[in-house]
């Protein structure tokens, strides 16, 4: 026979009884549905974690004060007053690894707009931080060197904060109020959304840094909580934070055998635990696929068995008519086959629906990978072929006088 005939008997065999054809690949329809529907939703949160990841900046390093050991005493990042807007000029200067930066100063304070008011957190910061951060300006304009090196008292609004102050009015040159000193709005970021903690990215108000230090905080010093560098490329990352310590110990002075007054830190971290996440989830759904399946493919086997003695006289007449053992082993083994394809791709349509409406409920982003539905698929046609192997090799292997006298 050739495969198209053994197809098209598979099909009229487990056509004759739908009900347990459908109950017997039960188990492959559910384990794949499950498969589909958390691999769709895991992928989907990966996806959301990188797209978080890289909101925080393009190629972002960062360098924090503080990291220093003298006699026992050990302070971490931020417990020292040791960077200056000065260091992130050398490093872009001298580090070719270094293409932006900008100073970081954070502060506090309720914005006043009318009879509107918001707390919410002030960011002194440099002028290439909107490339540094990779994020746009959505109206108006952002700061320039001149107002930096000035302190001018002009600011630009995340979208949070111009939405609670102003709705639905344009911002650009308005002025609001910040611990009683006016400022007047340049602009609106465009929104970025929530950090990979949570944090609201958009409830913040940038103004130039030197602002910050001596409108703000009073401060005559050039000190900053914080420089933000850009990579030329993140493949680069090693010898940038080799470089940059370098240059920062230079600069400082340090002796070979003393430690750094400064921390270096990148996301390296936080992509590192996201790839953990991913191949834990990895292992875990292939524990549930093997379980689910394996529970599906001794169904499977079992039925067919039970086909094989309800049979056993048809099996007989083939081979009294001519048929091989091996048309009987190709048979009984396409039932199978087709009957775990079948489930294979009931399961995919399930999982996929199941994955779409979690979507549609929780408002939480789904990513239906092509190459997890054929692996997927692919599965369940292997399942078929290794537990319908056995009941297909014992029909071929009866005898056939003996089979036409079986009742």
């Amino acid at each position: 026979m050739n495969r198209w005939t053994i197809i098209r008997l598979a099909l009229r065999a487990l056509s004759r009884n739908r009900v347990r054809s459908l109950l017997t690949a039960l188990g492959i329809i559910i384990g794949i549905a499950a498969v589909i529907a958390v691999v769709a939703v895991g992928q989907g949160a990966a996806a959301m974690m990188k797209e978080q990841i890289g909101s925080m900046g393009r190629n972002l390093l960062m360098v924090f004060p503080g990291s220093l050991r003298t006699g026992g005493f050990h302070g971490g990042a931020g417990t020292q007053q040791t960077l200056t807007a000065e260091d992130g000029e050398a490093l872009q200067r001298e580090s070719v690894y270094v293409v932006a930066q900008s100073p970081l100063v954070r502060a506090g304070g309720q914005c006043v707009y009318r009879e509107n008011n918001w707390a919410t957190m002030i960011q002194g910061v440099g002028v290439d931080y909107p490339l540094v951060r990779n994020w746009e300006v959505q109206s108006g304009a952002f700061f320039g060197e001149a107002d930096v090196r000035a302190g001018a008292r002009v600011c630009v609004l995340g979208a949070t904060v111009a939405a609670q102050l102003m709705g639905d009015e344009d911002p650009a040159g308005r002025t609001i109020r910040i611990r009683q000193v006016p400022f007047r709005v340049l602009g609106v970021m465009a929104r970025k959304g929530s950090a990979a903690w949570g944090q609201d990215q958009d409830d913040t108000v940038l103004m130039p840094w030197t602002t910050v230090r001596r409108v703000l905080q009073g401060s005559p010093f050039n000190h900053v909580n914080q420089l933000l560098l850009s990579l030329s490329s993140l493949d680069a990352l090693p010898q940038a934070r080799a470089d940059v310590t370098a240059i920062l110990r230079q600069r400082r002075r340090l002796a070979p055998w003393a430690d750094d007054d400064f921390t270096v830190t990148d996301m390296t971290e936080v992509t590192q635990t996201l790839g953990q996440v991913s191949r834990l989830m990895a292992v875990l759904l292939t524990v549930i696929a093997s379980i689910s399946l394996l529970v599906g493919g001794i169904g499977i086997m079992n039925i067919m068995l039970v086909a094989v003695t309800e049979r056993t006289r048809e099996i007989g007449l083939r081979m009294a008519v001519g048929a091989r053992r091996r048309d009987i082993l190709l048979q009984f083994l396409a039932e199978a086959v087709v009957l775990s394809l079948a489930g294979g791709l009931l399961g995919v349509a399930l999982g996929g629906g199941a994955a779409i409406a979690v979507a549609q409920i929780n408002r939480w982003p789904v990513l239906i990978a092509p190459s997890s539905v054929a692996i997927a698929f692919l599965f369940s046609g292997g399942v078929g072929i290794f537990f319908g192997f056995y009941p297909a090799w014992r029909a071929s292997r009866l005898n056939p006088i003996e089979s036409l006298r079986y009742e």
